[in-house]
C-alpha cells in the first residue's frame, strides 16, 4: 500500500490518478503519533454467529454521524492545533461541493466518461451453480451477483474518491469556494494543477511492482518507505505536515481525521448507488445481502451506505491471515480494541501498552491495523456483520472465481468472495446476494503464481 501527497505545482491533474488497485490508499492521515494512546479495553470477540440483520441503535448517526466526524464515540479530530485551519477550511470546501451544481455535473461526467462508470452488477451464474450443487439444495438455491468495481479505469473502486478529492485539490489551489479563506490557496493560482508523490512501503513495492511502473509512467514520485502502508502513512504524515502551506492532504480510505473518513465515504457512495439502480432494473427489488472485504473500510462503506437504512444484511470480511492465533492477520474488529491512531478514533490492533501491532494480510489492501470510525460504529451499534477468511481461503476463493467465471479478483476482494463458502448454505432460495469485486487480481498475479495452484482447481 502507500500514502499520497498532492503538490500544488504546474502539473496536469491526469496525474493524480494512476493505475490503482488500491495504491492510493489513506494518505497523510492526522498527526505522526509515535505513542498510540489506548483509550480502553473492550470484549475481544472472534466471528459472530451467521444470523439475520441486526438492529441499528441510532439511524442519524449511522447515516450522517454528528456533523463533527463523530459515529457515535469513534472518529474525530485528534490532531495539533495546526492542522485545524487546514482541516476546517476542508471541511467548508467539501460541505459546499456537495451541493454545488458545478462541481457534481463535472464529477458526474469525468466519472462517466473517464472512470468508466456505471460498473455493471454481473450475474454469476456458475459460481451460483456451484454453490447450489455444493449445498445441495432443492431449490434454486441464493443467486449471487458481483458489483463489478474492477472494471473502472484502473482496475478498483479507489478510483471515485481519487477523483472527487483531486478536484477538490484542484478548486482550492483556486481559492476555493471561499476565496478569501482557503490557505491552500494562498501561495497557488487558479492554473495551478496537481501533482501527487506517493509514500509507499518497501515491502508493498516489491509485492506490488507493476502498479509502481504504471505510477512511474504517469508521473508520479514513488518514494519508498521501510516496512508497509502504516509505515508510509506515518512517513506522508510527517511531509504534510512540514509543508501545509503546498500540499494537500488526499486521504483514499476510511480513516483520519474528519473531514477525511467523510468524504471518502460520501465518494464512494456511488457504488451502493449504481447497486440500487441495477437491482431495481434486474429483478424489481433490493439486494438481501451485500457483501465486502473490510481493510480500513471504503469500498465497504461505499456499497453499504445507501442500504444503511433498510433491512439488507451488511456484512464485512476481515483479513484473518495465517489465523487468528497466529498474530499475523488484519483482523482489526474480531480481536482489536479501541485507540486513537492517525488522526481518529476507531477499532485498532494495538498491544497490553496502546502500542499498533504489525497487520498482516495476502491481499495488501487489507494490511492496516484499523478500521474507519464508521465501519467501526457499525460493529458496535451491530447494525453489520463482521467475519474473517484467511489468506489461503481468499487464494481458493480468487482461483475458483477464475475459473467459473473467467474473472480475476484482487486478493482483497477474494477474501468477500471465500465467505460465501459460509454464507450460502444459510440463505433461502432465490436470496438476491451481491458481492463487491472491488479490484481486478492481474496485481496479484505474481503473489498467486508464488503460492502454487491448488491441486483441487487443476
Amino acid at each position: 500500500m502507500s500514502s499520497t501527497k498532492i503538490q500544488i505545482r504546474g502539473q496536469p491533474l491526469s496525474k493524480v490518478l494512476t493505475r490503482n488497485h488500491g495504491m492510493i490508499n489513506s494518505v497523510v492521515c492526522g498527526v505522526p503519533i509515535k505513542r498510540h494512546h489506548r483509550v480502553s479495553n473492550v470484549l475481544r470477540t472472534s466471528d459472530p454467529p451467521l444470523g439475520s440483520v441486526p438492529t441499528r441503535t441510532d439511524e442519524s448517526q449511522f447515516l450522517r454521524g454528528d456533523g463533527n466526524g463523530r459515529f457515535g464515540r469513534f472518529g474525530g479530530k485528534f490532531v495539533p492545533e495546526t492542522l485545524m485551519s487546514p482541516l476546517r477550511d476542508l471541511e467548508d470546501e467539501f460541505n459546499f461541493v456537495l451541493n454545488d451544481h458545478e462541481f457534481q455535473e463535472e464529477l458526474t461526467t469525468a466519472l462517466r466518461d473517464y472512470v468508466g462508470r456505471e460498473t455493471p452488477l454481473y450475474f454469476a451464474g456458475r459460481l451460483t451453480e456451484h454453490y447450489k450443487n455444493i449445498s445441495q439444495t432443492t431449490g434454486g438455491g441464493p443467486e449471487i451477483y458481483l458489483k463489478r468495481e474492477d472494471l473502472s479505469h484502473c482496475g478498483s473502486h479507489k478510483i471515485n474518491n481519487a477523483l472527487g478529492q483531486a478536484m477538490i485539490a484542484r478548486r482550492l489551489a483556486c481559492g476555493g469556494s471561499n476565496r478569501s479563506r482557503s490557505t491552500w490557496g494562498r501561495h497557488g493560482g487558479c492554473l495551478c494543477e496537481v501533482l501527487h508523490a506517493v509514500f509507499m512501503g518497501t515491502a508493498d513495492i516489491e509485492k506490488q511492482s507493476s502498479n509502481v511502473l504504471s505510477m512511474k509512467l504517469l508521473g508520479a514520485q514513488v518514494k519508498s518507505v521501510e516496512g508497509t502502508f502504516k509505515d508510509a502513512s506515518s512517513e506522508a504524515i510527517r511531509n504534510w505536515v512540514g509543508n501545509l502551506e503546498t500540499t494537500y492532504y488526499l486521504s483514499g480510505t476510511v480513516v483520519g481525521p474528519h473531514p477525511s473518513p467523510l468524504m471518502v465515504r460520501e465518494f464512494q457512495s456511488v457504488i451502493g448507488k449504481g447497486t440500487r439502480r441495477q437491482a431495481k432494473q434486474l429483478w424489481g427489488g433490493k439486494p438481501d445481502v451485500l457483501v465486502a472485504c473490510v481493510g480500513s473500510g471504503s469500498n465497504a462503506l461505499g456499497l453499504f451506505h445507501e442500504f444503511g437504512d433498510e433491512d439488507v444484511r451488511l456484512v464485512g470480511v476481515e483479513a484473518a491471515g495465517l489465523g487468528l492465533d497466529s498474530g499475523k492477520h488484519s483482523a482489526t474488529l474480531a480481536v482489536g480494541d479501541v485507540g486513537v491512531y492517525h488522526g481518529s478514533m476507531s477499532y485498532l490492533l494495538q498491544d497490553d501498552q496502546g502500542q499498533i501491532l504489525k497487520p498482516h494480510s495476502i491481499g495488501v489492501g487489507l494490511e492496516y491495523p484499523g478500521v474507519g470510525p464508521e465501519i467501526s460504529f457499525l460493529k458496535e451499534s451491530g447494525r453489520a456483520e463482521f467475519y474473517t477468511a484467511t489468506d489461503q481461503e481468499a487464494v481458493q476463493a480468487c482461483m475458483l472465481l477464475s475459473r467459473l467465471e473467467g474473472i480475476i479478483p484482487a486478493l482483497e476482494a477474494s477474501h468477500a468472495l471465500a465467505f460465501l463458502d459460509k454464507l450460502v448454505p444459510t440463505l433461502r432460495d432465490g436470496a438476491k446476494v451481491v458481492v463487491n469485486c472491488s479490484g481486478r487480481g492481474d496485481k496479484d498475479l505474481d503473489t498467486l503464481n508464488q503460492r502454487g495452484m491448488p491441486s483441487s482447481l487443476c
